[in-house]
């Protein structure tokens, strides 16, 4: 057997090993017989010690994940310049003159550098900024493709870009319960992935590495063999390839041939599952490379293609009116589908009234639509401008009047009906949302449902569902699992914060971080908010008179009072331990950029306010720090904070204060 089909077979048996230990561990079912598992895996050990072939995913590894207090700088051997970038495809022919190059994906995520030591893996670096970058080096067994130990015993260093591809990706957003923050795209979601400080959350995230580059191989006396492998470009990636890594699609080019290969490209992105912004083309010759040197910013043996925005050209054919809780009013273009990035696309959100006549829309222009980030179609540009668009004055859903609200030159429609029935749906969606009650399971359909059977008119319903039982296990869809699911989520939310059962209400103008403040203000204790006027509501930092008279009017109601009052009977709201040193108390934060230390946003937030401090989403005078790991980021939120004067601080920086 080649060593390129024991890879395979072996990448084969890892998978279906997986696959089997999943389902008899997790979903307590059996894909296989304990004979035909122990067979294979038996196979597999055999193939690894053979070709001595050790992925980081392998079942024989054993790898036990241990997390780390923080991640260490480090400065690279030697420096990672940027390439020099191009959109235009005739620019990398004259590049390549009468010369061989390899052309390959750009990869779109995190660049890691690995060594190797005595056939073992030593450490494991992000790019950073180019010099110093962080140590990863215990998360990198928990990538899914890592080779930890590879048949060459020397001294070896590559690079290669971290990613999550889009099928995974995706996967990992529908986890996410319908209303709650999506991931805005791999890239980020990946480069948060890997710098986590736990390794266990870096393997559910499937983070996968694709070489693209080898660094080093040997030391200064190099063998015959080493030397042929320095050679070219191709025989690197080779080399790369037959130790078990998984190498970046690259292809031999020459100016005859390269701008069919750019097609090519352009043509495999749309369904290749990597994420990826553009191509690279490397001289294939390393020495000759090497003889270029490098300007004072960019290498001179490669250079980047970025891929233009696709865009195409359609027929708007309607602009869809969609409600929400609140009462607004979200139009959404609907057009003839066109593929987009390797998808169809035939609906993109207008955001409001204001942008809509800024495109001068109307039904039947002709529009250009794109994917922005890859990921979110958006209407780049109306070709026709009929300007014709008509806002409907009756609400699609229940028809009553319409109104259009400007709030600071931002026109945007309302539905003012309290009894509209989108409303009591969506207000559903919110309550069991992550921020709000945290209630899993129970989507947007299982809500419309239990609405439209009568299992639930108020949230204290939800509470009350084992009622319900026999209804509910014989809906289609639905069983005895199901309702045992749901019921469990349901209890399990019952022992809760203050601030998500402020959250949950809807209350216009409150969210996660007001419902905090509120909650902190009255010491959880919600007879007080509730009793409170909007003179003292308007007592608290951060609350104006519009929000105090929202607040105010929303518990005057009889209704909404009876709401509240039938929901805190099902509850126990949990009283937030005090601490007498708040190292953090009267201080205020902005959260910018990603995150190395910390799962996401909402971890950083509950450290800051556990320690007295409160955090904002934009920057003010009010502002003590602004927290953003890139300080030299240009960013509009680090140009606001040296504006005013603000400090910036990484991560370090913030740990420093609490400790």
């Amino acid at each position: 057997m080649k060593k390129s089909e024991a890879k395979k077979r072996i990448e084969e048996l890892n998978e279906l090993l997986s696959r089997a230990s999943e389902a008899y561990y997790n979903e307590d079912r059996e894909i296989m017989s304990n004979f035909e598992y122990d067979k294979l895996y038996d196979e597999l050990k055999a193939l690894e010690d053979e070709y001595d072939i050790h992925l980081s995913n392998s079942l024989t590894q054993n790898v036990g994940f241990k997390a780390a207090e923080f991640l260490p700088k480090v400065r690279h051997e030697k420096p990672m310049l940027s390439l020099d970038k191009t959109k235009d495809r005739e620019t990398l022919k004259d590049f390549l003159l009468d010369r061989e190059g390899v052309l390959s994906y750009k990869l779109d995520g995190l660049t890691i550098v690995l060594t190797y030591k005595d056939g073992k893996l030593i450490s494991g670096v992000t790019r950073g900024n180019g010099e110093i970058g962080e140590d990863v080096t215990n998360n990198i067994p928990a990538f899914t493709n890592v080779p930890l130990k590879i048949s060459y015993k020397g001294h070896l260093v590559l690079r290669g870009e971290a990613i999550i591809t889009y099928s995974d990706f995706n996967k990992i957003n529908e986890e996410i319960g319908i209303g709650l923050e999506k991931y805005k795209n791999p890239r980020n979601l990946c480069s948060g992935s890997v710098r986590q400080l736990d390794p266990n959350v870096t393997k559910k995230r499937n983070v996968k590495l694709i070489a693209f580059s080898l660094v080093e191989i040997g030391t200064d006396k190099k063998t015959k063999e080493e030397k042929k492998i320095n050679e070219t470009y191709e025989s690197q990636l080779a080399f790369l390839d037959d130790l078990g890594f998984t190498t970046v699609t690259h292809k031999k080019v020459t100016k005859d041939n390269i701008l069919d290969t750019i097609e090519w490209y352009a043509e495999d992105v749309k369904t290749n599952d990597y994420p990826s912004d553009g191509l690279v083309l490397m001289f294939n010759d390393i020495k000759y490379g090497m003889t270029l040197g490098t300007t004072s910013k960019f290498p001179r043996n490669a250079i980047a293609f970025k891929w233009q925005d696709e865009t195409a050209e359609t027929i708007l054919r309607d602009i869809e009116w969609s409600p929400s809780r609140t009462g607004l009013i979200n139009p959404v273009a609907i057009f003839d589908t066109v593929e987009l990035e390797g998808t169809n696309v035939s609906r993109a959100s207008l955001h409001n009234i204001s942008i809509m006549e800024e495109l001068k829309l109307g039904i039947g222009d002709t529009i250009k639509v794109f994917k922005a980030n890859m990921i979110i179609p958006q209407v780049e540009e109306n070709v026709t401008k009929s300007n014709s668009f008509k806002i409907p004055n009756k609400c699609p859903v229940c028809g009553s009047k319409t109104v259009i609200k400007n709030n600071d030159g931002v026109k945007t429609l309302f539905c003012e009906n309290e009894l509209c029935p989108i409303k009591h749906i969506k207000s559903f969606e919110n309550f069991v949302s992550r921020n709000c009650m945290n209630i899993e399971g129970i989507s947007i359909a299982t809500i419309e449902t239990f609405i439209e059977k009568g299992f639930i008119h108020e949230y204290a319903d939800l509470y009350k569902l084992e009622k319900n039982k026999d209804e509910i296990t014989k809906l289609e869809g639905f069983g005895e699992k199901s309702y045992e699911n749901i019921i469990n989520a349901v209890n399990k939310s019952r022992d809760t914060e203050c601030y998500r059962v402020i959250n949950s209400l809807g209350i216009l103008g409150i969210g996660t971080a007001n419902a905090k403040l509120l909650a902190k203000h009255f010491e959880d204790d919600f007879d007080k908010l509730m009793s409170s006027s909007a003179n003292d509501l308007q007592d608290i930092d951060e609350i104006g008179p519009v929000l105090a008279k929202s607040i105010e009017d929303y518990f005057k109601d009889k209704k909404n009072r009876k709401v509240v009052d039938d929901l805190l009977k099902e509850v126990n709201i949990k009283k937030t331990k005090k601490s007498d040193n708040l190292k953090l108390s009267g201080m205020s934060f902005v959260i910018t950029g990603s995150l190395n230390n910390y799962e996401n946003r909402d971890a950083l937030i509950k450290v800051i306010e556990d320690n007295g401090g409160k955090s904002a989403t934009s920057v003010s005078k009010n502002t003590t720090y602004l927290i953003n790991n890139d300080l030299t980021s240009n960013s509009t939120k680090n140009k606001k904070a040296k504006e005013l004067n603000i400090p910036i601080i990484d991560e370090s920086g913030f740990e420093k204060l609490i400790n």
